[in-house]
C-alpha cells in the first residue's frame, strides 16, 4: 500500500516550497515528520526472491548476490498483524485528490463502453495505493505458500496483488490463489513471438503456452464468478518495433476480461537507456522514506523494492516491530540522506527517481 494521507499532505507541502529558496535540513525534517504517519504502512512484502527468468532489463539477472530464500510464514503473519487497510473515508478523499490533481477517475470497465482508460497511471493511482504487493525480485508463482498468504490478507481486509511471469503458471496453484481471494495478478508479456520473448526474458519464457494458460485462468474466473482482475502488461523497452508488438498484444487479448496497458520501463539506469517515462511514480519526487516500508524475503526492511541486494537495511522484522524500525535511527539516517542527496548511496547511483535534495536547496 501507499500511505495515501502522507501522499496528499506532501503534495500540499510541495506546492508551498520554492525551488530557488534555501531550506535547512532541520526545518525540512520537521515539516516531513509532521506529516509522516506514526504507524508504518507496508508497500510490499517480497515473499520470495526466486526467479528462473533472465530478463535483460532486470538488475537481478547480473547483479543480485543475496541468498535465495522464501519469507518465513510466521514473519509474514506477524507483519500483516501490525498493519491496517485504508479506511473507506480516506479512500474517498484519495479518489477526489486523484481526480483533481491528475484528472484520472477510478471508475473503469473492462468491457466495451468503458468509463475510463486502462493505463499505468490509472493502475498506479487506484491499485498500487490499496494493495499489499507480494512481489519484489522474485516470481511469486514459485512460492508454494502464495494461496495461503493471499487468504491471510483477504481475511484481514487487505487487497492482494503481485506481478509474475506467465510461463510459470501452475493452473492448480493459480486457481487456489483465485479461490483464496486474490484481487489482482499481473502477467508480464514482452512479445507475442516466442523467440523475441526469449531474447528479452530468457529461455524459460514464452508467449504461446503462457497465452493458453491465461485463457484457462480467465475461463476459471468466469465459471466460478470470481473477482480477480487479470492484468496484462508489456514494458516499453524503447525497442524498434515496440508499438507494433504492443498492438499485436492488444489484438491477442481483444474482447477478453483483462486490464491491459503499456508500462514505462523501471530501472533505466541499469541498461543506461534513458528514454523517459510516462509514469507518475517515476516522474515525481521519491516519497518512500517517509511514506512506505518494504519487507524482503529474509524479513529485512530495506530502502524500497528496488534494493535488489538489500544494501540499505533499515531493520529486521524477525527481531523488531514495524514501529521500532519505522522510528529507528537507520530510518532517520536514510531520510537525512534523501534530504541532502550527497552521500553515494544506492538511491543516488542506482535509481531513476529524484530525491528531495535533488529538487530543493537543502543545507
Amino acid at each position: 500500500m501507499l500511505d495515501i494521507n502522507y501522499y496528499m499532505k506532501f503534495h500540499k507541502l510541495q506546492s508551498s516550497l520554492e525551488s530557488d529558496k534555501i531550506y535547512s535540513v532541520q526545518e525540512m525534517t520537521e515539516w516531513l515528520e509532521k506529516i509522516r504517519s506514526p504507524e508504518p504502512v507496508v508497500y510490499n512484502i517480497e515473499t520470495t526472491n526466486r526467479c528462473n527468468m533472465r530478463c535483460k532489463m532486470c538488475p537481478r539477472t547480473t547483479m543480485m548476490t543475496r541468498k535465495i530464500e522464501d519469507i518465513n510464514r510466521e514473519t509474514f503473519i506477524n507483519i500483516v498483524n501490525q498493519i491496517n487497510p485504508h479506511s473507506e473515508s480516506d479512500w474517498e478523499k484519495w479518489k477526489q485528490f486523484c481526480e483533481e490533481t491528475y484528472g484520472i477517475k477510478e471508475d473503469i470497465e473492462l468491457e466495451k463502453g468503458s468509463k475510463g482508460e486502462m493505463s499505468e497511471n490509472h493502475f498506479f493511482l487506484y491499485v498500487i495505493p490499496k494493495v499489499i504487493q507480494l512481489h519484489g525480485y522474485g516470481d511469486p508463482l514459485l512460492d508454494k505458500h502464495m494461496a495461503e498468504y493471499v487468504r491471510i490478507l483477504h481475511e484481514r481486509g487487505f487487497y492482494s496483488y503481485f506481478s509474475c511471469n506467465p510461463s510459470n503458471i501452475n493452473l492448480e496453484r493459480t486457481y487456489e490463489m483465485l479461490d483464496a481471494g486474490l484481487d489482482y495478478i499481473k502477467y508480464s508479456i514482452e512479445s507475442v513471438d516466442d523467440e523475441e520473448h526469449k531474447k528479452i526474458r530468457g529461455e524459460a519464457s514464452n508467449f504461446t503456452e503462457s497465452y493458453k494458460k491465461i485463457r484457462q485462468v480467465l475461463e476459471y474466473k468466469k465459471e466460478h464468478k470470481l473477482q480477480t482482475t487479470i492484468v496484462i502488461t508489456m514494458l516499453d523497452l524503447n525497442r524498434m518495433h515496440q508499438k507494433e508488438d504492443f498492438d499485436k498484444l492488444l489484438d491477442a487479448f481483444q474482447n477478453l476480461d483483462v486490464y491491459i496497458y503499456l508500462k514505462s520501463e523501471d530501472c533505466q539506469w541499469y541498461r543506461k537507456d534513458f528514454h523517459g517515462t510516462k509514469s507518475i511514480h517515476w516522474s515525481e519526487i521519491c516519497k518512500h522514506p517517509w511514506m512506505t516500508m518494504t519487507i524482503k524475503s529474509n524479513g529485512e526492511a530495506t530502502m524500497c523494492m528496488e534494493d535488489f541486494n538489500n544494501e540499505i537495511i533499515l531493520g529486521d522484522t524477525n527481531k523488531q516491530t514495524l514501529k521500532e524500525i519505522w522510528d529507528g535511527e537507520e530510518y532517520k539516517k536514510f531520510r537525512y540522506q534523501h534530504l541532502i542527496a550527497k552521500d553515494r548511496i544506492k538511491c543516488v547511483d542506482e535509481c531513476d527517481m529524484k530525491l528531495m535534495g535533488d529538487c530543493y536547496k537543502i543545507v
